[in-house]
């Protein structure tokens, strides 16, 4: 049976700062990356505050250092934001309250490759991007 994406989301990971094995655009082999499990993601996400945003370059740096690492894994992340957005679609369709779930859109935008793939579409991005004042 599929995994929800909440059951995703709080699946424990392997995670943890590990020499990258490859140069992959800006990730040079060799530096310290960190490999951040689904619940990190949220849980940073979570403290990014209402009417400030963040982009996934950003996000990565930010993780990175406060992990000790030199570099965040970009296929990670991508997996990662996916299943945040998805979870906390869930948590809305189930009757949670905006206020409780992670706000993503402050780190996607409606032209991210990731809102994209979204289940329900980018118009919920671009809903709360203009609620909290962010550019679509």
């Amino acid at each position: 049976m599929v995994k929800s994406w909440n059951e995703r989301l709080n699946t424990p990971g392997i995670n943890g700062v590990k020499p990258t094995p490859r140069t992959i655009g800006d990730v040079v082999e060799g530096q310290p990356m960190l490999v951040p499990t689904a619940r990190q993601v949220d849980d940073f996400i979570r403290s990014i505050p209402n009417g400030v945003e963040m982009d996934v370059r950003a996000l990565r740096t930010a993780l990175a250092i406060e992990r000790w690492a030199q570099v965040t894994c970009p296929v990670t992340i991508g997996y990662h934001l996916r299943t945040v957005a998805e979870a906390a679609n869930e948590d809305l369709e189930r009757g949670m309250e905006l206020s409780a779930i992670a706000p993503f859109w402050r780190v996607l935008d409606t032209n991210a490759p990731t809102t994209k793939k979204l289940s329900f579409g980018a118009e919920f991005v671009a809903a709360q991007r203009k609620r909290e004042g962010l550019k679509p």
